[in-house]
């Protein structure tokens, strides 16, 4: 069942995905060599709660912390630790919020002091897939147009897409429908309405895309070990196109002035 939200409700979303991205700047701030992954969960559920909300990933499904903090070769999912960040680590960090009945759900990847190139150019393919799904988030549109768009940019330098992972709707409910892969063929999957608002996440791989669930039942990881990044727009499918609800500007200005 997917559900068409009105113009209140998309506020209520932007909200909620605002102060997701405001978190990830806050963030920002301390995604430095020596931090472990669990001060950042910690960090950022404070955050979320002094601003009037509910940490969207704590308890869900059994999850245990409010972030999903996935470094190197972890795609997704993976569980804050008393691991602590290496200088060259990239880190993909996933968080969602639960405010006014709504959620958030954005994820970013961050570099840790100074990457290699091979994982600069993940980082910067990854971020452009994403954006050329949204170019494809239209109404009459298909979510086979918005994966053929990330998958065919990611595979022409040669990078992995997840299968096994994909974006969703977004609203009440944090996986809502219609699934979104970050693969497809143009003209096929779900057709694309005003008032959807869907996650476009790319998961991309250095290697191969093949994956494998570790045994804490939660983190996945690139089955060759290879890096990984992941970066989530929330985006609102209207009549004057993709309004993307998400605000990476914020958690941009936020490392240039703590670089």
């Amino acid at each position: 069942m997917i559900y068409l939200k009105n113009e209140e409700e998309i506020e209520l979303l932007r909200e909620n995905n605002l102060l997701v991205s405001k978190t990830l700047a806050e963030l920002a701030k301390y995604v430095k060599e020596g931090v472990t992954t669990l001060e950042l969960d910690k960090i950022a559920e404070d955050f979320i709660r002094s601003h009037g909300a509910v940490p969207g990933f704590l308890g869900y499904n059994g999850f245990p912390n409010s972030l999903c903090i996935s470094v190197n070769e972890n795609v997704v999912h993976g569980i804050p630790s008393s691991y602590k960040l290496r200088n060259g680590d990239i880190v993909s960090i996933d968080c969602g919020t639960i405010l006014k009945g709504f959620y958030g759900d954005s994820a970013y990847t961050f570099a840790v002091g100074e990457v290699d190139q091979e994982k600069q150019l993940l980082m910067q393919v990854t971020k452009e897939a994403l954006l050329k799904g949204v170019e494809q988030a239209r109404v009459g549109n298909r979510t086979g147009d918005i994966g053929w768009a990330v998958q065919r940019h990611a595979e022409s330098f040669g990078f992995g897409v997840v299968r096994e992972l994909i974006g969703h709707g977004l609203g009440r409910h944090m996986h809502e429908d219609p699934e979104v892969p970050n693969y497809g063929a143009r003209g096929r999957g779900h057709l694309l309405k005003a008032g959807m608002v869907i996650c476009i996440e790319p998961m991309i791989n250095a290697g191969t895309k093949s994956v494998v669930f570790e045994r804490d039942g939660w983190t996945v990881r690139t089955k060759d070990r290879k890096p990984s990044a992941h970066y989530e727009f929330a985006v609102a499918i209207t009549n004057n196109g993709p309004d993307v609800l998400t605000d990476f500007s914020i958690i941009e200005q936020a490392i240039a002035e703590n670089n």
